[in-house]
């Protein structure tokens, strides 16, 4: 089996992607490493054509419906340049914890490197019905919920809902409704 199954062919249509924090490693507990995600996601959505229709940020991982002129390389380049913002974070905050397990769980086919941040591959779904649409917004907004950190969707400060109720967020989000 391939490193990727997952594979992107409708790449200028709005999909369902995930990326995951290697080892499911708490990474975004403080506005320091949040906002690197934040920072990077503005970027592409000036500079790379990107649109989000929905996110949430979590510990360890993030979802987002998107779309791009190529989402799969607009979604490199947020990995990569992240994964260098938050490791060089890391360093410079001394997290010598996270790196010994961003360096012990790093595959040995990235030797290139000395730390892996982010799992491989974001597990793509196309976006293929308004219906589908409506199911993974709300699964997105739903997942603080789901895991006990709120009692609302919109009160978790990490996620779209709060546009989706009329109330600024930290990142502008194509609404659906």
């Amino acid at each position: 089996m391939g490193r990727n199954r997952y594979k992107i062919y409708e790449p200028t249509h709005p999909h369902f992607v995930t990326c995951t924090v290697l080892n499911w490693i708490p990474i975004f507990t403080n506005r320091e490493s949040t906002g690197i995600i934040i920072d990077s996601l503005k970027y592409l959505q000036q500079n790379d054509n990107l649109t989000i229709y929905s996110y949430v940020i979590l510990e360890n991982h993030l979802h987002m419906i998107a779309q791009s002129d190529d989402i799969a390389k607009t979604i490199s380049k947020f990995k990569t340049h992240t994964a260098r913002k938050l490791i060089g974070l890391l360093i410079e905050k001394n997290v010598t914890t996270i790196l010994d397990q961003l360096r012990f769980y790093k595959k040995a086919h990235k030797s290139d490197r000395e730390y892996q941040l982010w799992q491989e591959g974001i597990k793509p779904k196309l976006i293929q019905s308004d219906s589908m649409m409506i199911r993974y917004i709300n699964y997105i907004h739903n997942n603080p919920i789901k895991r006990g950190y709120v009692d609302e969707a919109a009160h978790w400060r990490y996620s779209s809902a709060r546009n989706y109720e009329g109330v600024d967020g930290l990142i502008d989000v194509e609404r659906f409704w």
